[in-house]
């Protein structure tokens, strides 16, 4: 098995001509970027299912990279929260308990209300045509309901992930902004676990016109009210609890 915290240069495994080693900093940085978008995707579509051990060498092989990048990525996603490290070596996918989405829905949910009071700010300030940002919101409510119509859970996880982090992006606050990437891959997990009550669609629709209309407080109430529900279906479906 592959020890994610580090292995003996001169035997990694790498495939001939691939050595993480040899890989400028740069590209090795875009490697492991690359590496952890891909293995965080399967988490969240749950081709790594929940409790699964990951091996650094075979997830290496999957990707078709060298072993280098692959583990710092696997050491990415254990700081995110997704996958854990086991007592000896190596890591798995992380289980999401009750206690866990709850301690994510109580620091999301304030987070979520200041993004969208922020991105309704934003938009009340700024000259007509200014802020883009608004149409990529319309733009991912419209893939949701396109991904909806077709029974395509993934694509419409995908949209309404991409929907929040866009208001998060409107917001224009950087510290916000990294704050919620860390718990970008945990929400998509969830996204991708729980049933998407079709009010709860509607729901972003709102949410998208009052942030369109620059009103702040509306942005603000609609976002709570959806975050609370979020929660509940997600603890209803998860676990058979309100």
């Amino acid at each position: 098995m592959a020890d994610v915290a580090g292995s003996n240069a001169g035997r990694d495994g790498t495939r001939p001509g691939a050595r993480g080693e040899d890989v400028p900093p740069a590209e090795r940085t875009s490697l492991s970027a690359r590496a952890r978008d891909a293995v965080r995707q399967r988490i969240v579509d749950r081709r790594y299912p929940q409790g699964a051990r990951l091996v650094e060498r075979e997830v290496a092989e999957e990707l078709r990279m060298s072993r280098v990048p692959v583990r710092e990525a696997l050491r990415a996603l254990v700081g995110e929260g997704l996958l854990e490290l086991l007592p000896h070596s190596g890591v798995r996918v992380r289980r999401l308990e009750r206690t866990d989405v709850e301690h994510l829905y109580e620091v999301w949910e304030p987070l979520a209300v200041q993004a969208s009071r922020l991105a309704a700010r934003r938009v009340a300030r700024a000259a007509p045509g200014e802020l883009p940002g608004t149409a990529a919101l319309r733009a991912s409510l419209d893939r949701a309901e396109q991904a909806a119509r077709a029974d395509e859970g993934a694509r419409e996880v995908a949209a309404h992930t991409a929907f929040h982090e866009e208001i998060v992006a409107l917001s224009g606050n950087p510290m916000l902004a990294r704050t919620m990437e860390q718990l970008s891959g945990q929400l998509q997990l969830l996204f991708g676990m729980r049933e998407e009550p079709e009010h709860m669609r509607a729901q972003h629709a709102v949410m998208f016109r009052y942030i369109a209309a620059g009103d702040e407080e509306s942005a603000a109430a609609s976002t709570l009210l959806h975050v609370r529900d979020s929660r509940t279906v997600a603890l209803r479906s998860l676990f058979d609890d309100a």
